[in-house]
């Protein structure tokens, strides 16, 4: 069972706005990590609660961080994630990184904060994610659902699928990116799941 908590930057945008947000990390850094500290203590909360009710882990969504630079992330955002996912850990759960976007300027950052498994937006490279991180590090993405998923047909849909889990290599999960539209036809969905894979071609199953 997956639970869901916002990372620390994801939700001072919440409290500050996203503009608001991106002048604090320039001009008041400091105010940022004093807030993100009491953020990721709200958050331990829920976690927590989430995970005595039953959730095997526990993803964390943050956003925002994909609109900052390399630095920014590294010195400021990553180590409040990671004290977030410590707690995850330390109260029995797994924990997945999902930061929506174009995070390669940033992922080779992102196993430093501990996640089980750093999720990768459909907008990034998969090739470009996996040399960054290496081959040690859990993947998961990256399919456009607003592409194939929702526009293609099954067969299209299959063959980006085999691509995907091609380019990947070990220690990958097939998922979309990020969220699937409600209109999205069934028959899609069926052929994204690996599981049925007589709909991947030959060259492309691993």
């Amino acid at each position: 069972m997956l639970g869901w908590v916002e990372g620390p930057i994801a939700e001072y945008g919440d409290l500050r706005g996203v503009e608001n947000t991106m002048m604090d990390l320039i001009d008041k850094p400091e105010m940022f990590v004093e807030a993100g500290e009491v953020i990721i203590q709200n958050e331990i909360a829920f976690a927590v609660a989430q995970i005595e009710a039953g959730a095997d882990m526990i993803g964390v969504g943050d956003a925002a961080a994909s609109l900052v630079t390399p630095n920014m992330y590294a010195e400021l955002v990553m180590p409040l994630e990671k004290k977030l996912i410590d707690a995850i850990h330390e109260a029995g759960a797994a924990a997945k990184l999902h930061i929506c976007g174009n995070i390669s300027s940033i992922i080779e950052f992102m196993p430093k904060s501990g996640a089980d498994i750093i999720d990768v937006d459909w907008m990034v490279s998969l090739a470009r994610a996996r040399e960054l991180v290496g081959p040690e590090v859990t993947l998961c993405g990256n399919f456009n659902p607003a592409g194939a998923l929702l526009e293609g047909s099954p067969e299209d849909v299959a063959k980006e699928a085999g691509e995907c889990l091609k380019t990947a290599g070990d220690r990958f999960i097939l998922m979309p990116g990020c969220e699937v539209p409600p209109a999205t036809p069934e028959a899609n969905i069926r052929a994204f799941c690996p599981c049925n894979g007589c709909l991947i071609p030959e060259e492309l199953k691993l």
